[in-house]
């Protein structure tokens, strides 16, 4: 079969007759079984208001762990990977623009939300896109194989309609722009819950990839930071990442404006609601997965007038912010040290692996090796 090469940015992207390209894709099967790599084509075109994207660089992200362990529910197969950044080399009919009003066009480096809203639902007219009632979630699909590319952990992902996108400025690395399609802009939501940071005492309750942007991003916004981990390797990135303090466990002794729980466990959520000074704020984005529940003492909220809000998803605005956060700060905090490896797809058993025990929160993937 005869194969023509279009280039894009300096980089062969391989393209077959009738405007079609060749796709590979690392499925998931299922708890306990490894990833299958699997060829599959899509159109050069895509469809009305969609954007083909080559993927240059995804990350493993705790999510994708917890689904392959088990601990959260999937489809099964599914194309997993919802962190990652890619070029754009196929823009749909409706003219796709940028978060920031810019068109989409080929070339242009790009990261997207983890999410797809119809943007018609009551929930969208009311600002809640993140909940849309039509929702899609970039890897967390199941496998359609007539719509195959849907998650990060492949060479190509077709974007869909309601999904936002941001352009990612020259000088932002891949290692450090692909996390900000779920970490930095669930952050970013979080902290927009929180309110106004300047000269607020902040605790950051689990400091893995969340809490270590979350340190930075509530630096740079005036507040200081509380970090607090049972590890001591974490503890010491946070205070790279410019945390004031750090602790290893329990209630602080000085109490906090604003509680970021970020590692989802149940004692830590509760020691975050008791760490919260009068008119606190805890913002709750770590509980993703079934856990214990938490003992509230109403007599606390009221008399504290508290505030609990959870933070789930993210919107459009939120993706921007993260981006331009990065492009701002990358180089006053160790960002790109928190993404180590680099593994090809047929390599992806070998990177979930190592994420479990890694230094680095993340481990890169890079598809098209």
């Amino acid at each position: 079969m005869r194969r023509q090469h279009d280039m894009l940015d300096g980089v062969t992207a391989l393209t077959l007759p009738g405007g079609s390209v060749h796709a590979r894709c690392a499925r998931w099967e299922g708890v306990g079984r490894p990833f299958s790599v699997t060829s599959v084509s899509t159109p050069l075109t895509p469809g009305p208001g969609e954007i083909l994207v080559r993927v240059d660089l995804a990350t493993v992200c705790g999510s994708d762990l917890h689904t392959v362990s088990g601990r959260r529910p999937s489809p099964v197969p599914a194309l997993l990977g919802h962190e990652q950044v890619g070029t754009v080399i196929g823009v749909g009919e409706g003219g796709p623009r940028c978060v920031d009003g810019r068109p989409v066009a080929p070339g242009l480096r790009v990261v997207w939300s983890v999410t797809a809203s119809c943007e018609a639902c009551d929930r969208c007219r009311r600002g809640m896109t993140q909940k849309c009632r039509e929702l899609r979630k970039y890897g967390h699909e199941p496998w359609d194989g007539r719509a195959p590319l849907t998650g990060g952990f492949a060479t190509h992902c077709v974007l869909l309609p309601g999904t936002a996108v941001v352009a990612v400025p020259d000088g932002l690395p891949d290692v450090v722009a692909g996390p900000a399609s779920c970490a930095t802009a669930t952050v970013a939501a979080a902290l927009d819950a929180a309110g106004p940071l300047d000269g607020r005492r902040v605790l950051v309750a689990g400091v893995g990839m969340l809490g270590l942007t979350a340190v930075a991003m509530a630096r740079e916004g005036g507040a200081h930071v509380v970090a607090v981990d049972p590890e001591p390797g974490r503890r010491e990135q946070a205070l790279r990442f410019g945390a004031s303090e750090v602790r290893d466990a329990g209630p602080v002794p000085q109490e906090v404006d604003v509680a970021l729980e970020l590692s989802g466990h149940s004692r830590s959520v509760e020691n975050c609601l008791l760490s919260l000074a009068v008119g606190g704020t805890a913002v709750l984005a770590g509980s993703v997965s079934p856990g214990e529940p938490v003992p509230l003492d109403p007599q606390s909220v009221v008399r504290g007038l508290h505030t609990v809000v959870g933070v789930h998803n993210y919107r459009a605005e939120h993706l921007q912010k993260a981006v331009d956060f990065l492009s701002a700060r990358h180089g006053d905090y160790p960002f790109a040290e928190l993404v180590g490896g680099s593994y090809p797809l047929d390599r992806l058993d070998e990177a979930v692996e190592a994420a479990r025990s890694a230094v680095e929160p993340r481990q890169a993937i890079l598809p098209g090796a």
